[in-house]
Formats: C-alpha cells, structure tokens, sequence
C-alpha cells in the first residue's frame, strides 16, 4: 500500500500502460482519475467506454475511481481533469502523463496535419494537465501546505535515440523529456517532483514494432503491467530524492538514461576559421564515445 490514500490522475489510461498503471496505483491504496479521450490508435473517434470500463476493474478490487473524458491537449479539458480529482476525492497528488497516439510516416511523406497532430497529444498533452496541476500545487505550498506532489511523464526511446519513421514522434517524446528536467527545476520549491520514463511493452501502438506474442509459460516481458511498479514507486512519497530523471524500463529491467552533457571541447580563445575546423572536429569526434543507434536504421 506504497500510496494509500494518494490521488492519482492517469491519462491515456482506459487502454495498455495507461490502464496498467490505474490498477497498479489502485491496488496500491490510491484513489485514481481514470483519464481516457477513447479514440483510435490514430486519435480519430471517441468513446466514453475504455475509461469506465478501468474505473469499474478498479471498483470490483474494492478501489476507488472516476473517469474522465476530456481531450488532455485542450486547454479547457485539462483544467477539468485536474479539477476532477479535487472535485472528487478533495487533492492530487501525482499526476501520469501517459496519453498519445501514432501517424507514422518517413519524413518525406509526413503531412503537416500528421505532424501537428502528434506533437499535439503528446508534448501539449504533457504540458496541459501539468500546467493546471502545478497552478493548484503552488496555490498549496503558498497557503503553508508544502504538497509531497509527483509528476511522472512518458517519453520514449525513440525521443531519447531517435526511431526511423517516426520523425513527429521522436520529437515529442524528445520535447518531453525536455520539459521533464525544467518542470523539475521549476517545480521543486512547491514540493513537487518530476520525472519521465520511456517504457517499452505491448501495446495497440507498439503492435508493428513488439513481438505481440503473449508467452504460455514464464516471465512475459513485453506485459503493460511490467513498466506500472516504477511509476507507483515514483508516485509515491518514498521517491522525494529523485527528480528531473529519465528511467528505461521493459520486462524486469530498470535503467537511468542520461541525457545530453557537455562534451570535450577546443577552446582557441578567438573566432575560427572555417578552415580551421575540419582537425577539430575530427579531434572532438576522436574523443567522444560512439552514439547509440536511432532505433530502425541499417
């Protein structure tokens, strides 16, 4: 009961890892805002049915949920998300960006609509529910009730090392980790905590990529359910140390990505020459380790 008496928001969460983690965080005390748009793996449609059917599961384990259906990108929707929670069960306390689609195409076929539309739900539909959550956080620390808060967003691999064909995708889940280490920066006056994982499982968006075979027997690694003891532990109070990280977690492996840092450097002391700089950088290559591959490429 690592989070009793917690109040969760998930997004994203009437399907795959967004659904895993509302009963994970159920199952562990919490009182959870089951968030769910209900569209397609493409973001077209919408149905109130996946977010009730996760908040009935919750029910039935003897939990306590609520659903909502408002689109995490719209402005308006992700104020009532968060005013959902406190309308219900009175607080937040940890917030699970999880929500997004796929259009994936090679940048050379990638229509500006596709590009917008992914860029939407996953960076402005991070940022939304964050920003409306971090407005009720402060308003507590500044009437003298520091929150012990928790921001846990979802990136990805394909943002921290690049996925050929899917150019939109990368860049979002790139942004967000971005914005995961600032809000940490910005955020931790107000109690708050804030970091990201990139998760790989199965699920209807990593269908063409994952085996979806699901094993008869033994340990199935590419379950939802693996990637949802990281985020409760994160959620939890137990992780007030950790903040502005970024874990990869798949099956039973947890590992911390780092991120950009400087480099070595040649420092001339004035302006170069653009003649000058083939040796250097041949030097600066030279002393840097290999990158990781972008995940697709040959």
């Amino acid at each position: 009961m690592i989070v009793e008496g917690r109040v969760v928001v998930v997004t994203g969460a009437g399907r795959g890892i967004g659904r895993a983690h509302a009963l994970a965080f159920a199952r562990e005390g919490a009182q959870v805002v089951v968030n769910d748009y209900g569209v397609g793996l493409d973001g077209s449609g919408a149905s109130t049915g996946p977010a009730q059917q996760v908040v009935e599961e919750i029910e039935a384990l003897g939990g306590k949920a609520v659903a909502n259906t408002d689109d995490v990108a719209d402005w308006a929707g992700a104020e009532r998300l968060v005013d959902t929670a406190l309308e219900r069960f009175g607080r937040l306390d940890v917030l699970v960006n999880n929500a997004g689609f796929l259009r994936d195409r090679m940048l050379v076929n990638l229509a500006e609509d596709e590009w917008d539309a992914v860029i939407r739900v996953h960076l402005k539909g991070h940022f939304a529910p964050l920003r409306h959550a971090a407005a009720y956080w402060r308003g507590e620390a500044k009437a003298g009730r520091l929150p012990q808060a928790r921001v846990i967003n979802t990136s990805s691999g394909a943002g921290l090392l690049g996925s050929v064909g899917q150019g939109n995708y990368s860049a979002a889940k790139a942004g967000i980790a971005g914005l995961t280490i600032v809000a940490a920066a910005e955020l931790a006056r107000y109690g708050v905590t804030v970091n990201a994982i990139a998760p790989a499982a199965r699920t209807r968006m990593t269908e063409p990529t994952f085996d979806m075979a699901v094993p008869e027997s033994g340990f199935d690694a590419m379950a939802p359910e693996n990637v949802s003891p990281l985020v409760v532990w994160l959620g939890s109070t137990e992780s007030a140390g950790v903040t502005g990280r970024v874990f990869e977690v798949d099956g039973g492996r947890v590992s911390l990505a780092q991120g950009w840092r400087h480099g070595a450097a040649v420092d001339k002391g004035d302006r170069w020459e653009p003649a000058e700089l083939g040796p250097v950088v041949e030097r600066l290559l030279a002393e840097a380790p290999e990158p990781e591959p972008v995940y697709g490429a040959e």
